[in-house]
Protein backbone atom coordinates (compact mmCIF):
# COMPACT_ATOMS: atom_id res chain seq x y z
CA UNK A 1 0.00 0.00 0.00
CA UNK A 2 1.39 3.35 -0.98
CA UNK A 3 1.84 6.16 1.63
CA UNK A 4 -0.79 8.97 -0.38
CA UNK A 5 -3.70 4.56 -0.39
CA UNK A 6 -3.34 4.20 3.13
CA UNK A 7 -5.80 1.74 3.10
CA UNK A 8 -7.14 -1.66 0.66
CA UNK A 9 -10.39 -0.50 -1.07
CA UNK A 10 -12.17 -2.99 1.31
CA UNK A 11 -10.49 -2.28 4.48
CA UNK A 12 -12.78 -1.62 7.12
CA UNK A 13 -11.67 1.89 7.28
CA UNK A 14 -12.29 2.70 3.51
CA UNK A 15 -15.68 1.84 4.98
CA UNK A 16 -19.00 3.44 5.88
CA UNK A 17 -19.50 4.73 9.71
CA UNK A 18 -22.41 2.32 9.84
CA UNK A 19 -20.21 -0.28 7.97
CA UNK A 20 -17.45 0.05 10.50
CA UNK A 21 -19.76 0.60 13.88
CA UNK A 22 -21.65 -2.57 12.28
CA UNK A 23 -18.17 -4.88 12.18
CA UNK A 24 -17.00 -3.58 15.46
CA UNK A 25 -20.10 -4.77 17.20
CA UNK A 26 -19.80 -8.14 15.50
CA UNK A 27 -16.12 -8.39 16.21
CA UNK A 28 -16.83 -7.96 20.02
CA UNK A 29 -19.87 -9.71 20.21
CA UNK A 30 -18.55 -12.65 19.12
CA UNK A 31 -14.66 -12.17 21.27
CA UNK A 32 -17.69 -12.12 24.13
CA UNK A 33 -18.80 -15.28 23.08
CA UNK A 34 -15.94 -17.05 22.98
CA UNK A 35 -15.07 -16.21 26.27
CA UNK A 36 -18.49 -16.72 27.57
CA UNK A 37 -17.86 -20.28 25.78
CA UNK A 38 -14.40 -20.77 26.91
CA UNK A 39 -16.17 -20.38 30.89
CA UNK A 40 -18.75 -22.97 30.47
CA UNK A 41 -16.12 -25.52 28.61
CA UNK A 42 -14.12 -25.49 31.59
CA UNK A 43 -16.83 -25.15 34.22
CA UNK A 44 -18.42 -28.10 32.78
CA UNK A 45 -15.26 -30.12 32.37
CA UNK A 46 -14.11 -29.34 36.58
CA UNK A 47 -17.79 -30.77 37.17
CA UNK A 48 -17.07 -33.56 35.52
CA UNK A 49 -14.13 -34.35 37.18
CA UNK A 50 -11.95 -34.65 34.35
CA UNK A 51 -8.50 -32.07 35.33
CA UNK A 52 -8.88 -34.39 39.02
CA UNK A 53 -8.43 -38.02 36.46
CA UNK A 54 -5.97 -36.34 33.96
CA UNK A 55 -3.29 -35.81 37.40
CA UNK A 56 -4.52 -38.78 39.01
CA UNK A 57 -3.35 -41.16 36.17
CA UNK A 58 -0.33 -38.80 35.60
CA UNK A 59 0.90 -36.61 33.07
CA UNK A 60 4.52 -37.41 31.96
CA UNK A 61 6.64 -35.13 29.38
CA UNK A 62 6.03 -37.11 26.40
CA UNK A 63 2.07 -36.52 27.22
CA UNK A 64 3.16 -32.35 27.82
CA UNK A 65 4.99 -32.37 24.58
CA UNK A 66 2.36 -33.79 22.82
CA UNK A 67 -0.47 -31.30 23.98
CA UNK A 68 1.86 -28.68 23.45
CA UNK A 69 2.29 -29.89 19.97
CA UNK A 70 -1.39 -30.16 18.77
CA UNK A 71 -2.42 -27.29 20.65
CA UNK A 72 0.45 -24.85 18.04
CA UNK A 73 -1.20 -27.41 15.73
CA UNK A 74 -4.54 -26.76 16.14
CA UNK A 75 -4.21 -22.97 16.76
CA UNK A 76 -2.32 -22.85 13.38
CA UNK A 77 -5.12 -24.49 11.49
CA UNK A 78 -7.74 -22.41 13.22
CA UNK A 79 -6.37 -18.83 12.45
CA UNK A 80 -5.74 -19.84 8.87
CA UNK A 81 -9.56 -21.34 8.86
CA UNK A 82 -11.10 -18.59 10.51
CA UNK A 83 -9.33 -16.18 8.13
CA UNK A 84 -9.28 -17.58 4.72
CA UNK A 85 -12.73 -19.61 4.94
CA UNK A 86 -14.95 -18.85 2.38
CA UNK A 87 -18.26 -19.66 4.36
CA UNK A 88 -19.33 -18.65 7.98
CA UNK A 89 -19.43 -21.99 9.41
CA UNK A 90 -16.01 -22.96 8.51
CA UNK A 91 -15.23 -20.11 10.54
CA UNK A 92 -17.22 -20.62 13.27
CA UNK A 93 -15.88 -24.10 13.65
CA UNK A 94 -12.55 -22.61 13.31
CA UNK A 95 -13.38 -19.86 16.57
CA UNK A 96 -14.84 -23.21 18.09
CA UNK A 97 -12.06 -25.22 17.77
CA UNK A 98 -9.81 -22.87 19.30
CA UNK A 99 -12.15 -22.21 22.05
CA UNK A 100 -11.62 -25.76 23.09
CA UNK A 101 -8.39 -25.87 22.44
CA UNK A 102 -6.82 -23.25 24.96
CA UNK A 103 -9.83 -24.56 27.38
CA UNK A 104 -7.83 -28.19 27.41
CA UNK A 105 -4.62 -26.13 28.15
CA UNK A 106 -5.70 -24.25 30.54
CA UNK A 107 -7.18 -27.11 32.71
CA UNK A 108 -3.71 -28.18 34.61
CA UNK A 109 -3.02 -24.23 35.02
CA UNK A 110 -6.77 -23.78 36.89
CA UNK A 111 -6.95 -27.71 38.71
CA UNK A 112 -4.20 -25.52 40.54
CA UNK A 113 -4.64 -22.18 40.94
CA UNK A 114 -8.21 -23.41 42.87
CA UNK A 115 -5.87 -24.19 45.97
CA UNK A 116 -5.03 -20.50 45.86
CA UNK A 117 -8.52 -18.33 46.89
CA UNK A 118 -8.99 -15.60 44.87
CA UNK A 119 -5.86 -15.82 42.72
CA UNK A 120 -8.31 -17.00 39.46
CA UNK A 121 -10.73 -14.12 40.10
CA UNK A 122 -8.08 -11.73 40.50
CA UNK A 123 -6.33 -12.77 37.47
CA UNK A 124 -9.19 -12.39 35.34
CA UNK A 125 -9.76 -9.09 37.08
CA UNK A 126 -6.78 -7.69 36.15
CA UNK A 127 -6.48 -9.57 32.87
CA UNK A 128 -9.73 -7.57 31.99
CA UNK A 129 -8.70 -4.12 32.97
CA UNK A 130 -5.74 -4.42 30.93
CA UNK A 131 -7.86 -5.45 28.07
CA UNK A 132 -9.88 -2.41 28.04
CA UNK A 133 -6.97 0.11 28.80
CA UNK A 134 -5.07 -1.37 25.75
CA UNK A 135 -8.33 -0.90 23.52
CA UNK A 136 -8.95 1.94 24.62
CA UNK A 137 -5.52 3.41 23.57
CA UNK A 138 -6.09 2.35 20.35
CA UNK A 139 -9.65 3.41 19.32
CA UNK A 140 -8.87 7.22 21.08
CA UNK A 141 -4.76 7.49 19.94
CA UNK A 142 -6.63 5.64 15.98
CA UNK A 143 -2.46 5.06 15.65
CA UNK A 144 -2.41 2.16 13.99
CA UNK A 145 0.07 -0.45 15.41
CA UNK A 146 0.77 -2.81 12.32
CA UNK A 147 4.79 -1.78 13.33
CA UNK A 148 4.48 -3.94 16.08
CA UNK A 149 4.06 -7.10 13.77
CA UNK A 150 7.49 -8.09 13.49
CA UNK A 151 8.22 -7.50 17.18
CA UNK A 152 5.46 -9.81 18.19
CA UNK A 153 6.86 -12.46 15.69
CA UNK A 154 10.06 -12.26 17.25
CA UNK A 155 9.05 -12.12 20.16
CA UNK A 156 6.58 -15.38 20.05
CA UNK A 157 9.47 -17.51 18.76
CA UNK A 158 11.86 -16.48 21.51
CA UNK A 159 8.90 -17.32 23.83
CA UNK A 160 8.24 -20.47 22.18
CA UNK A 161 11.98 -21.30 21.87
CA UNK A 162 12.06 -20.79 25.90
CA UNK A 163 9.11 -23.13 26.73
CA UNK A 164 10.21 -25.51 24.65
CA UNK A 165 13.87 -25.41 26.49
CA UNK A 166 12.27 -25.46 29.28
CA UNK A 167 9.95 -28.46 29.02
CA UNK A 168 13.08 -30.86 27.81
CA UNK A 169 15.74 -29.39 30.10
CA UNK A 170 13.55 -29.72 33.14
CA UNK A 171 14.11 -25.84 34.40
CA UNK A 172 11.53 -23.03 35.44
CA UNK A 173 10.36 -19.83 33.69
CA UNK A 174 10.14 -17.30 36.58
CA UNK A 175 7.94 -14.29 36.94
CA UNK A 176 10.57 -12.34 34.69
CA UNK A 177 9.56 -14.52 31.82
CA UNK A 178 5.73 -13.95 32.93
CA UNK A 179 6.36 -10.54 32.99
CA UNK A 180 7.40 -10.42 29.34
CA UNK A 181 4.84 -12.54 28.14
CA UNK A 182 2.07 -10.18 29.59
CA UNK A 183 3.78 -7.50 27.52
CA UNK A 184 3.72 -9.60 24.33
CA UNK A 185 0.25 -10.25 24.82
CA UNK A 186 -0.61 -6.41 25.80
CA UNK A 187 1.40 -5.12 22.27
CA UNK A 188 -0.71 -8.39 20.40
CA UNK A 189 -4.46 -6.79 22.47
CA UNK A 190 -2.78 -3.32 20.51
CA UNK A 191 -1.90 -4.99 17.43
CA UNK A 192 -5.05 -7.01 16.85
CA UNK A 193 -7.18 -3.71 17.93
CA UNK A 194 -5.21 -1.75 15.22
CA UNK A 195 -5.79 -4.17 12.57
CA UNK A 196 -9.85 -4.26 13.50
CA UNK A 197 -9.96 -0.29 13.53
CA UNK A 198 -7.73 0.01 10.65
CA UNK A 199 -6.70 -3.23 8.19
CA UNK A 200 -9.65 -5.94 8.48
CA UNK A 201 -12.34 -6.35 5.85
CA UNK A 202 -15.93 -5.98 7.07
CA UNK A 203 -16.94 -9.89 6.41
CA UNK A 204 -13.55 -10.72 8.79
CA UNK A 205 -15.21 -10.41 12.22
CA UNK A 206 -14.75 -13.74 12.87
CA UNK A 207 -11.55 -14.05 12.44
CA UNK A 208 -10.77 -11.01 14.51
CA UNK A 209 -12.96 -12.18 17.28
CA UNK A 210 -10.26 -15.18 17.14
CA UNK A 211 -6.93 -13.32 17.28
CA UNK A 212 -8.30 -11.20 20.20
CA UNK A 213 -9.31 -14.20 21.88
CA UNK A 214 -6.16 -15.73 21.38
CA UNK A 215 -4.29 -12.13 22.89
CA UNK A 216 -6.44 -12.18 25.83
CA UNK A 217 -6.14 -15.87 26.96
CA UNK A 218 -2.44 -15.67 26.51
CA UNK A 219 -2.60 -12.22 29.15
CA UNK A 220 -4.68 -14.38 31.27
CA UNK A 221 -2.27 -17.61 31.56
CA UNK A 222 0.49 -15.43 32.48
CA UNK A 223 -1.40 -13.16 34.82
CA UNK A 224 -2.93 -16.25 36.62
CA UNK A 225 0.79 -18.01 37.06
CA UNK A 226 2.01 -14.22 38.20
CA UNK A 227 -0.67 -14.69 40.87
CA UNK A 228 0.12 -18.03 41.44
CA UNK A 229 3.59 -17.24 42.17
CA UNK A 230 3.03 -14.76 45.16
CA UNK A 231 3.59 -18.07 47.90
Amino acid sequence: MSRNEPYQPDAIAAQSVDARAQFITRTYTHLFGAIVGFTMIETVLFKMGVPQRMFEQGIGQTTWFVMFGAFILGGWMARAAAHRAKTLFVQYLALVGYVCLWAGMFLPLLYFAQSQPGAIESAAFVTLGLFAGLTAIAFFSRKDFSFLRTILMWGGLCAMAAIIAGMVFGFTLGPVFMVAMVALAGGSILYDTSNIIHHYNERQYVGAALELFASVALMFWYILQLFMSRD
